[in-house]
Parts: C-alpha cells; structure tokens; sequence
C-alpha cells in the first residue's frame, strides 16, 4: 500500500475516491441514495478556519482507503478529527492500519498528538480500534425523515404552531445583508462541535459569507429559517438544512439562544424548514441528520419531528 496526500478541493481527488465511495456507502448504508460528486466535495473541502488533511491507501493506481481530518486552526493543540474508510474489496490488508499511522505522523508534524476518528459501530470497526489501542470517547446517531407519508403531517402541525411573540423569516443561498450581522452573533452560541470543522469563537459576517461560498463550492444551497421576536431585529434562533442534486439533504445546525429556550422555538422553526424544503424541492424525499447521542435535547426534538435512528457511529481517540 502507499500513502499520497491528496487535496480535498480537487476536483480529480473526488472523481477517484467516488468508486470507492459509492461501494462503501452501498454496503454500509444500503438505504441511501447513491454517493454523488456533490456530497463527496462537500465532505472532503477544505472548511473555513480549519486545515484539511486527505491520505489515501493506494493498492496500484486504485484508492483503497482513506482518512480525512480537519484541524481547528484557532486551536493550535487540538486534535485532528474527521474519518477512516477503506473501501469493500481492500479490507483486512493494511490499509487501515497504514492511514491511521500516516494520520498520526501528519499531526505530530504539526504540533499535535490526538486523532479523532468516526466510523459506523460494528463489531469490525471495534476490532480495529483495540489492535490500534483506540479508546471509544463518544456515540453520534444518524436520523434519518422520510418527508412523504406520516412524517408529512407532522410537519405541517409543527409549522402550523407559532409561538406568541416572535416572527420566522426565511432564505435560501445567502442571508440578507441586512440580518448578516445578527446570524453571526447568535451562531456564536453555538456550543457543539463539529467532525472536522472548526469553532469560529467570533463570528463575523465575513465568517458567515465563508461558509456560504463553501456550501456553494460543493453544489449545496442552504436553506435557513430564523427566528426573530415579533418587533426586534436581532435573530435569537436559527435552523438550517443543506439540498443538493440528491434526493438526500442534510440537516445542519439548531439553535436557540438560551433566553429564548423552552418555548416551542426550535421545534416551530424545524418544522418549518424541512416542510418548506420539502415545497420548493420536489425532489427532496429524505433528511439525514447527525446527532451526539449526549445531545439529549436536540435528539428528543428529532424524534417528535418523525426521524428515526437509522445508524450509530462511534468516536475513537488515538495518541500519537
């Protein structure tokens, strides 16, 4: 097996790992659309305030794995964190084993000695992760909302509950220059952290702008609903969801600023997003969403909305 560093933002680098992509992802998630350049771009870009590393195992001129990881550059000791594959067909070889001691040599180049790493939970995965040493640190759950069917009229009641008091407004592609400036504040108490991305301590509308063109570079288009008190300007809460050219999107961030909590926000403006969503993309026929299983309050949210766990993925820590 070598090792090659690749580069995220390029196009030829998804074109190579799609196969490979497409292969896994028919095996492990068998009830998913099939992979798409779009999904796999966004996945391996480069995101604003991180640094982006990609290591692929090749078996000749064919990809058998790959490891990609994403370093908070505000925080200069932090772990790498992001994912390993290798691909049905090259499994049991080396692969594995070879990404994983590529990744820590990567981060110890850079200052850093923690790697971070997401895989589906299976007895395999959990196998690899003890020869590696790997302790398991954390459990994120996929859900997974069919918009047809029951799911629908769950929605359209959510939607059809306002809460006394505050307004919605909604947008596609960039936010309105004239809320820029409030999105960034109320993203700033957004505590969770993300795979790979980094946490922007003070957001900006410049920030805000960054990570439009991201989801832009990679062929998704945000949808946003935001909430705001019935007179006021400044958002105290926010949803978003990210379509593609899929009949899959991904669900993204929600948040409601802790003043404004327990009221019914966030369930009104989710139930909103995704039925507007489902309006203006006919297309559209699932939502994935991941959540830490310790999130217990935006899993419960989920479920009332009519996802159901599909997955579980499990987080293993490896010192360098």
């Amino acid at each position: 097996m070598e090792i090659r560093s690749l580069d995220g933002d390029e196009p030829a680098t998804i074109a190579a790992l799609l196969p490979g992509f497409r292969d896994t992802m028919s095996l492990e998630l068998p009830g998913d659309p099939p992979v798409t350049q779009d999904l796999l771009a966004r996945l391996f870009q480069r995101r604003h305030g991180t640094e982006r590393i990609v290591l692929a195992a090749y078996d000749g001129d064919t990809p058998a794995g790959v490891l990609k990881l994403g370093l908070d550059l505000g925080d200069p000791s932090g772990p790498g964190h992001g994912s390993l594959w290798v691909f049905p067909g090259f499994r049991r070889r080396g692969a594995g084993r070879a990404l994983a001691a590529a990744g820590l040599a990567a981060l110890r180049e850079r200052g850093r000695d923690l790697l971070l790493a997401d895989a589906p939970r299976a007895e395999a995965g959990e196998r690899f992760a003890a020869e590696l040493g790997a302790d398991l640190i954390g459990e994120s759950v996929r859900h997974r909302l069919r918009l047809a069917g029951p799911a629908r009229a769950v929605l359209e009641a959510a939607a059809a509950r306002p809460v006394p008091g505050y307004r919605l407004v909604r947008w596609q592609g960039p936010c309105p220059d004239d809320l820029v400036d409030s999105y960034a504040r109320a993203w700033s108490g957004l505590e969770e952290r993300v795979n790979g991305q980094a946490r922007i301590r003070r957001p900006s509308a410049d920030d805000v702008r960054a990570r439009e063109a991201e989801a832009e570079r990679a062929g998704h288009l945000p949808h946003v609903v935001a909430a705001l008190p019935g007179h006021g300007t400044e958002i105290v809460g926010y949803a978003t969801l990210f379509v593609r050219n899929s009949p899959m999107a991904d669900g993204g961030e929600t948040l409601v600023l802790p003043g404004h909590r327990r009221r019914g926000l966030a369930t009104w403006l989710k139930g909103e997003l995704l039925l507007g969503a489902a309006r203006e993309n006919s297309r559209l026929a699932l939502v994935q969403v991941f959540n830490d299983t310790a999130d217990t309050a935006v899993v419960a949210l989920n479920r009332r909305l009519g996802f159901e766990a599909d997955s579980y993925w499990s987080t293993y820590a490896l010192k360098a």
